[in-house]
């Protein structure tokens, strides 16, 4: 009695064991005449249509320097085979079953911009079979696709990467391929650090290549990605920013301080290694990115403020040999660009010079230098020593005396003469300092100006 009831439990159909032996003879049914290696449809002449949707999970990297994007996706492929269709009151209600993929026909849909060396397919997950017919698979990659890097706004820069989806060996004719949704599932992404996704829109493509006669559709997906900078401004950009404010102040270092042009060899070594820094990762390609410029336009002008530093460095150790200062240079650099630099001596402002009055005095004390042997002739003569028998040899004191004050004389006009060049230095210095400064502020808001 018991085993009768048994029995009849395995043949009820709501019985579970049923269910399963049902699924089992199902399956024998199915692939008992059935081969995964021909296209499974009743006219041989007609195409089978597939759809693909694919969902993207994750950016795993994206190498800028080999135009490699390397992205977790999801693809979903369906089809109708028209060889694995059942009754499903014949077999105990069983609507689907979940068979490996490969007992059925697969369309070979690859990824033509494929960049992986072992060039790998999806994993061989299990496939949904239907009554009717309609298969559904769904199958984690990870892909390696080549992708067209445009760095010329790095690291402002935005990319479209393409994930084109096809068929290798069937043609239009014979597979007909469709984009299941206008664009790709971001529902399940993981956010990126590095790059942010802005879409994913698809299209489908019917393209007749060089080698075949017959139209090849495909469906290219374009992942559009934009960088986030702020690494990037904090690492590379500010840092050169204010590397590049410290080199208009070499012009303000004084010139005996010997470190004016140490510093500027600083600055441009240090630009260097930040420049080598961003050719590292970037593609060499023709485009140069738009921080390059900025290094390369940041090197010149350290460069060239170097250069100036040294001509004017010459200029302010001029020796006593120097010859005076040229009316032009005097008019021009001594009055105009020192009041409008504000250059002044010790006493003196730059809204009440006193260089007049103290060139005037300074001219003076060699002038009463020079007479003082005349007067203490007059006041010999005053005196009443007698000029025929006076003992004090009163010629060679003069000429003594009078060669004296000619020396101190020369010595104060050279004195005089060297320090006018080295106002002349000191003015240049502080010329150059502003125009650098607003070169520096210029180039800073240019590349601001063109990022945004």
């Amino acid at each position: 009695l018991l085993t009768l009831c048994i029995a009849s439990c395995l043949l009820a159909p709501g019985c579970h064991g049923a269910q399963g032996r049902f699924a089992y003879k199902l399956l024998h049914d199915l692939f008992t005449n059935y081969s995964s290696a021909l296209r499974p449809m009743e006219d041989t002449d007609s195409a089978l249509n597939v759809t693909l949707q694919v969902t993207l999970s994750q950016i795993i990297d994206m190498d800028e320097r080999n135009q490699v994007l390397t992205s977790y996706l999801w693809v979903r492929q369906a089809w109708l085979d028209a060889h694995l269709t059942w009754d499903k009151d014949a077999y105990d209600g069983i609507d689907s079953i979940r068979i490996p993929s490969s007992y059925v026909w697969r369309p070979d849909i690859i990824l033509y911009n494929n960049a992986d060396d072992h060039f790998g397919g999806s994993m061989e997950t299990k496939v949904v079979l239907r009554s009717d017919g309609h298969i559904m698979w769904d199958s984690p990659a990870i892909t390696k696709s080549s992708c067209k890097v445009d760095v010329s706004y790095f690291p402002f820069d935005g990319q479209q990467c393409l994930l084109t989806f096809g068929s290798w060996t069937y043609n239009g004719n014979q597979i007909n391929l469709h984009n299941q949704l206008d664009t790709g599932d971001l529902t399940d992404f993981v956010e990126n650090v590095e790059w942010e996704v802005l879409g994913m829109p698809a299209t489908r493509n019917v393209i007749t290549y060089g080698c075949c006669s017959e139209p090849y559709p495909d469906v290219t997906y374009t992942l559009l990605l934009r960088r986030r900078a702020s690494f990037y401004i904090f690492n590379l950009l500010l840092p050169c920013i204010m590397v590049s404010f410290l080199a208009p102040l070499s012009f303000y270092l004084p010139a005996d301080s010997g470190e004016k042009v140490s510093l500027g060899v600083t600055v441009l070594l240090a630009l260097t290694v930040f420049q080598l820094l961003v050719a590292e990762s970037m593609p060499p390609s023709e485009s140069v990115p738009l921080i390059g410029k900025y290094y390369i336009a940041t090197m010149t002008m350290v460069t060239a403020s170097t250069a100036l530093t040294i001509f004017i460095m010459n200029i302010h150790h001029c020796g006593p040999g120097a010859r005076p200062i040229p009316p032009w240079a005097r008019r021009l650099i001594l009055h105009h660009m020192a009041r409008l630099c504000c250059v002044y001596e010790v006493g003196e402002s730059c809204k009440n010079p006193q260089q007049a009055v103290v060139e005037q005095v300074s001219r003076g004390d060699p002038g009463d230098l020079g007479e003082s042997p005349s007067k203490g002739e007059v006041g010999t003569k005053a005196g009443g020593c007698p000029w025929d028998h006076c003992l004090c040899h009163h010629d060679g004191l003069l000429r003594n005396v009078s060669y004296i004050a000619g020396c101190f004389r020369r010595h104060r006009a050279t004195q005089r003469r060297t320090g006018e060049w080295k106002k002349v230095a000191k003015v240049m210095d502080r010329f150059f300092m502003w125009v650098f400064f607003l070169m520096v502020l210029f180039m800073s808001l240019l590349i601001l100006g063109k990022a945004a």
